[in-house]
C-alpha cells in the first residue's frame, strides 16, 4: 500500500512483514477508541463502518505526514493496509477548496512518467 499526497508517493507499507504485538494492540486501541465514535467533514458517525473508519484514519494519517509525525503516520499507516488489506492506495491532493482524499481500491501506485513528444518535420 502505498500513500500518495499531492502527486508524490510518501510511505509505503509492506504487507508481508508482521507486525509486533505491542503495535497490533495499539491498532487494537485504535478500533476501540473509535468505536466511541469519529468525526468526519461530513458529521459525526456514533457508531462508523470499516470504510468511514478507513477515511478518518486516512485524514490522520495525511496530517500527521504533513506535520512530520512520524510516528503517528507509522501507526495510521499499518492500520490501513492491515485493516482494509484490499486498500491499495491512499491517494490526497491539497485542492483550494480543501484536502481531496481517495482510498484506491483497483490500482496500485505506479510512478509516473513524462513523456514528450516532438514534431519530426520541425528538426533540423
Amino acid at each position: 500500500m502505498v500513500v500518495v499526497i499531492d502527486g508524490q508517493p510518501q510511505l509505503e507499507y509492506d504487507r508481508s512483514k508482521s507486525l509486533p504485538g505491542h503495535q497490533q494492540s495499539a491498532l487494537d486501541r485504535m478500533d476501540a477508541k473509535m468505536d466511541q465514535g469519529i468525526e468526519l467533514p461530513t458529521g459525526h458517525l456514533d457508531a462508523p463502518n470499516a470504510l468511514q473508519r478507513a477515511q478518518f484514519v486516512a485524514l490522520q494519517l495525511v496530517q500527521a505526514v504533513r506535520e512530520g509525525n512520524e510516528a503517528m503516520a507509522a501507526a495510521t499507516c499499518a492500520y490501513l493496509a492491515l485493516r482494509v488489506p484490499e486498500l491499495q492506495q491512499v491517494s490526497a491532493e491539497h485542492k483550494p477548496v480543501g484536502l481531496h482524499l481517495d482510498l484506491i481500491f483497483d490500482r496500485p501506485f505506479m510512478n509516473e512518467m513524462k513523456i514528450e513528444f516532438f514534431d519530426p518535420s520541425k528538426s533540423h
